[in-house]
């Protein structure tokens, strides 16, 4: 992989020449865009930036001192500058990119960007189709908690830890490792993690083959002293893992491996599970946040902080601590007797798993999911199992698909108007509300006191969550809010 620029004596993990010099991101706003400038401008790095349109993660960056423009025309590339980092979403015909290399400025992706600076450390990069972003934030609130200060990276908001990114002076450097567009290949990790291998991405991928080779490159890619964590009981990961030079230790729960869990048994409000090592009692640990794959999530964290040094009641006390990551099972608020959480999930799997959780955290209360597809080509080719996702739920509102990196054919191809009827053909009593500004008042005039209401897609359906708490709190004039 190319260095971003010549590297000295680096302690913080950003290199000593690129300190005190102007870095420019293209889409700066993004989750991991913006979770690296903010490890830059901690490393002393002058941070500017674009993007297009407006966003509470522009606002805190620009209160951190980066500058940032919506306008994406060049103008704002300098001729000092010494590197342009672009997003992944970023085309090479993009005017940034084009002014950047006409006046022979470095650019890189930012998946580069994020390896160059993991080979600084001790990398452990995090891959899987879901599952990632919860067992990176996990792994680094352990090592944290150990006291083992490490830098990261992370695919969402995590309030203990002060964000997303973070720059450490430990020895390691924790990161999400994204599968789309082969990004995670720039990584050469010390320590990696494959939660799981499904179906995804297919607007770059050709097939499960293609994705499950890719996979198989990045577990090549770990040291061959380092290890590889995976799990257990999944048979493209099986796949992706025949070729690993490095030591390899498998997760399940309440199957053979190396790391077994006990299934959760959800006890005030927490999930709790015994965990055992080759056989042998390891301990008793346990999880506010609910469900079973957040226990394989904790599982393998556990395996990466056990392998690094860290202690059995280290990872007890950060376990029992861990709030969980913004949009994962989020319990915004309850007001009325009804409880509004936000989820980011938008994979058949995802969402299937997170309704269970939400059944069995919330027993015997009415579920509804307001569910905003994410992208007209992954619509189009999981419609079917998409459709069938939602079975735990007992009300179901389908609202516009959220458009991402779609072409006019992707849009036209499906609506959420078929995902309604083959919803609807499988059982479960769906409704469809176009706009998601309807969304919130229409659910509202539905609700029961006792009910759940769950908000979930990878866009932006989080605004029908808070504004579905306004609603109730105006409703309850608020009454009966914790």
């Amino acid at each position: 992989m190319p260095e971003l620029i010549s590297s000295d004596n680096v302690i913080t993990g950003v290199p000593d020449s690129l300190k005190g010099r102007k870095v420019y991101l293209v889409g700066i706003g993004g989750t991991g865009m913006s979770a690296l400038a903010k490890m830059l401008i901690e490393g002393g790095c002058s941070i500017s930036g674009s993007d297009v349109q407006l966003t509470p993660v522009i606002f805190a960056l620009e209160g951190m001192g980066a500058n940032i423009t919506l306008k994406q025309d060049g103008s704002w590339i300098r001729p000092d500058t010494a590197l342009v980092v672009a997003s992944s979403a970023i085309g090479s015909d993009n005017k940034e990119l084009i002014t950047a290399r006409n006046r022979g400025i470095k650019v890189v992706k930012y998946s580069q960007a994020l390896g160059t600076l993991m080979k600084e450390k001790l990398g452990i990069a995090v891959s899987g189709t879901h599952g990632k972003t919860t067992t990176t934030a996990i792994i680094t609130t352990i090592m944290k908690c150990a006291g083992l200060d490490p830098s990261f990276v992370i695919g969402g908001e995590v309030a203990d830890l002060g964000g997303g990114s973070g720059l450490g002076g430990g020895e390691y450097f924790v990161a999400e490792a994204c599968e789309y567009d082969r990004s995670f290949l720039n990584l050469s990790p010390h320590v990696g993690v494959i939660t799981n291998i499904e179906e995804d991405h297919f607007d770059y991928y050709r097939d499960m083959d293609e994705l499950v080779e890719a996979f198989g490159e990045f577990a090549s890619k770990v040291s061959g002293d380092g290890l590889l964590v995976v799990s257990g009981d999944d048979a493209n990961v099986r796949r992706a893992v025949e070729h690993a030079s490095s030591r390899v230790e498998t997760c399940c729960i309440d199957s053979p491996a190396h790391w077994t869990a006990s299934p959760p048994v959800i006890q005030d409000e927490e999930s709790k599970f015994q965990v055992f090592h080759w056989g042998r009692r390891f301990g008793d640990f346990s999880l506010k946040i609910p469900g079973r794959y957040n226990v394989m999530n904790a599982l393998a964290a556990i395996a990466v902080c056990h392998h690094a040094g860290v202690s059995k009641d280290a990872i007890r006390e950060a376990l029992s601590n861990f709030a969980g990551v913004k949009r994962r099972f989020q319990v915004l608020s309850t007001i009325g007797y009804v409880t509004v959480v936000d989820d980011y999930g938008h994979h058949p799997t995802e969402i299937s798993v997170t309704l269970q959780a939400a059944k069995e955290f919330f027993p015997g209360r009415r579920l509804w999911c307001a569910f905003q597809p994410h992208q007209h080509s992954r619509t189009r080719t999981m419609l079917k199992s998409l459709a069938r996702a939602f079975q735990k739920a007992d009300r179901i509102v389908f609202t516009d698909i959220y458009p991402a990196r779609d072409n006019l054919k992707d849009i036209r191809s499906v609506s959420s108007m078929d995902l309604l009827l083959e919803a609807r053909g499988a059982g479960t009593k769906a409704l469809y509300v176009p706009a998601l500004d309807n969304v919130a008042k229409e659910i509202s005039s539905r609700l029961h006191p006792g009910d759940v209401v769950m908000t979930m897609g990878a866009g932006n359906v989080w605004q029908v969550g808070v504004e579905l708490v306004s609603i109730l709190k105006d409703k309850y004039n608020g009454k009966g809010i914790n």
